[in-house]
């Protein structure tokens, strides 16, 4: 089935208020947002991995967000979880980060992870929805959010599922 990326958003798997400021203890606790998530075979072997590219470069992408991510046979269709942080991560490569999409994607599907960062790259490109993204009160206010700056781009559907 084919989508738009905010369809990988799912409230239950939003932290609007992650509260390690470390960046490998910020991203466990944000990865704990996928442990049963029906499309992740085996969650440990997934965080090992998503760790292991996590400490080969900077998962920073500038303008206070990261996208720590694993291509990886652990994961059955793309997983997404969301984690804010108000008082900011440091992450090697610049500026604080206050907002981590985590993405797992399954190796056979290697160009999702590019598509998905593309659209990533502009949707947070913009201020104001930066700016709207670090404000939502609710995890559904940001679903929400998302959703609506999505439907400004002009993007292709994102397969997800």
């Amino acid at each position: 089935m084919s989508g738009r990326f905010s369809a990988l958003l799912d409230p239950a798997r939003v932290s609007l208020r992650v509260q390690n400021t470390d960046r490998t203890a910020a991203l466990h606790e944000v990865a704990q947002l996928l442990v049963g998530h029906p499309s992740v075979a085996n969650f440990d072997g997934f965080y090992a991995e998503l760790l292991a590219r996590d400490r080969l470069d900077t998962t920073s992408l500038g303008y206070g967000f990261a996208v720590p991510h694993a291509r990886t046979e652990y994961v059955k269709d793309i997983v997404l979880a969301v984690g804010r942080s108000q008082a900011g991560i440091p992450f090697d490569g610049g500026d604080d980060v206050h907002l981590i999409f985590m993405l797992g994607t399954p190796k056979s599907r290697p160009g999702d992870y590019l598509q998905i960062l593309s659209i990533l790259c502009r949707l947070l490109k913009s201020p104001a929805n930066r700016e709207a993204f670090l404000n939502a009160a609710t995890p559904e206010e940001f679903v929400r959010l998302v959703t609506e700056a999505e439907a400004h781009l002009a993007t292709p559907a994102v397969k997800v599922g």
